[in-house]
């Protein structure tokens, strides 16, 4: 099984060669400023990949299924949108969930090392097979240029629990790329540089 690894498109996914799959995997920032017009370019353009199955989580930048949920599940018609919840997909269970720790005044933040966090994370099925989440765990595939890591912390305490297969995430542009620890393989698949320009190419793993 072919599953190919997409994040952080802003609105450019009809720019990005997308490699054909069984599953295309969409990590959040799909828009620039979550409106509805950027939510309806993204469908259409998922609308066109022959992926049989397509999942997506949102990202900072996606603020109207922060403030209506609802409204952005109809219109992402041509995907399966996951935000605190699972799916199973030709046998493997992928749990999806947007949040990060605080940045800027985005989407979907919580407070840096703070019980809302722990909250979230311990959602987490034990048996996910594939994790999705936007931001990065701390310290792995989360340096900006200035070398910081800026990671979630929480979420990297709580993976010690788990054992995903894959863990897939975005956010941190310049830290693309993917990078195996013990049984689990991290994958950061921002498309886009630190200059919004869609100049990485989506991560194609088989299973």
């Amino acid at each position: 099984m072919k599953i190919v690894f997409i994040s952080d498109t802003h609105n450019k996914l009809s720019e990005v060669v997308v490699p054909p799959g069984d599953i295309l995997i969409h990590a959040g920032d799909f828009t620039m400023l979550g409106k509805i017009e950027e939510f309806q370019l993204f469908n259409k353009d998922l609308e066109k990949l022959p992926h049989k199955h397509k999942i997506v989580i949102a990202g900072n930048h996606e603020f109207l299924v922060e403030h209506n949920q609802k409204l952005g599940r109809a219109i992402l018609s041509a995907a399966t949108y996951l935000q605190d919840e699972s799916v199973v997909v030709e046998g493997l269970k992928i749990y999806g969930s947007p949040w990060q720790p605080e940045f800027g005044r985005w989407a979907f933040n919580l407070p840096r090392n703070s019980p809302s966090l722990k909250l979230v994370w311990d959602k987490i099925p034990r048996d996910t097979d594939i994790l999705l989440t936007h931001t990065p765990p701390h310290g792995i595939l989360d340096k900006t240029n200035s070398g910081e890591k800026v990671g979630c912390e929480v979420l990297k305490q709580r993976l010690r629990d788990l054992t995903p297969r894959i863990h897939c995430f975005g956010h941190i542009h310049p830290a693309y790329g993917k990078k195996k620890v013990d049984k689990t393989l991290y994958i950061n698949a921002a498309i886009v540089n630190d200059k919004y320009q869609p100049t990485n190419q989506p991560i194609v793993i088989e299973l």
